[in-house]
């Protein structure tokens, strides 16, 4: 008898057909406890998209608010088939050093002469590249100046579709990372990239480094150098067809069997380069070695 006293008990809380009311609650009560919720959030919903549209007006849809996390840009270099910054193969064996081929190929396309003169802007050189807004009046989109692909010269892949892999004189191409603004060096003066022989530890207070087998090196531009011209970068939207100018350095005579650790870095009055914590800041480390038969 109690379970069904129970049951009752349980269905008249669903449904009490006395009352009219469902859980407890007469319609009109749950419309009104509806109304209070849908007003309640519509508000919340309300305040929210407001607060959201007052903070949007204060952002530049072209450039960030805010860029004090990155003062320094980072280097990179191209060919890089993973993650672990080591070109490593054997000169004999083309499948070995065919993809840093190919990777190159990919990466230096949009750098075609012809594609270049089709986007791009020929620019004055050895001067900044200043395109200023007219007060409220946005100079957008910014033009960008050509970065040709034939002034890598033996690095562009036009003459030597090979980048001296085969001949065991690979190329390495430099690309300095893009932050919106940044001016590097001062009064015009062109910042260069420089490689060396990378100092290793080898004991708790004991450096080495491979400058006995890094070789003669040879850069395209000339001296490593990148022109003031195509600085300032003014960002994504602002400068849609901006190319980043790239350094080659194209390694002549580095010993072979054995690993030869390098470093790249910027050279320029205003670009400090980042110690151990900041690895990447200024600059870029990675390993070579060219395997030889012979």
């Amino acid at each position: 008898m109690a379970k069904d006293g129970e049951k009752s008990d349980w269905k008249e809380f669903l449904w009490n057909p006395r009352t009219r009311e469902f859980l407890g609650r007469t319609a009109s009560s749950w419309g009104l406890i509806f109304l209070f919720y849908l007003i309640f959030y519509t508000c919340l919903a309300g305040m929210f998209a407001l607060t959201m549209y007052v903070m949007l007006q204060t952002l530049d849809e072209h450039r960030p608010t805010w860029q004090d996390r990155l003062s320094t840009p980072g280097l990179v270099i191209r060919p890089r088939a993973d993650d672990t910054f080591e070109i490593v193969y054997t000169k004999e064996d083309t499948e070995s050093w065919d993809l840093y081929a190919q990777t190159l190929d990919k990466f230096l396309q949009p750098y075609n002469d012809s594609l270049q003169a089709q986007k791009n802007h020929e620019c004055a050189p050895d001067k900044y590249f200043i395109q200023e807004d007219s007060g409220e009046v946005k100079n957008n989109p910014k033009r960008s100046c050509q970065f040709n692909r034939t002034v890598l010269q033996s690095c562009s892949g036009i003459d030597d579709r090979y980048y001296g892999y085969r001949e065991g004189q690979p190329c390495i191409i430099i690309k300095l990372n893009r932050v919106i603004g940044l001016l590097p060096g001062k009064d015009n003066q062109a910042p260069y990239v420089t490689c060396a022989a990378k100092k290793y530890r080898v004991g708790k207070d004991q450096w080495k480094d491979d400058a006995d087998k890094i070789g003669e090196l040879i850069y395209f531009p000339p001296n490593g150098t990148i022109n003031p011209m195509y600085f300032p970068y003014y960002g994504k939207k602002a400068q849609v067809n901006y190319s980043q100018p790239l350094v080659a350095v194209k390694f002549l005579n580095i010993t072979h069997n054995e690993d030869v650790n390098i470093e790249c870095k910027i050279n320029a009055e205003n670009i400090p380069v980042g110690g151990e914590r900041d690895k990447f800041a200024g600059r870029v480390s990675f390993k070579l070695r060219i395997n030889s038969k012979n």
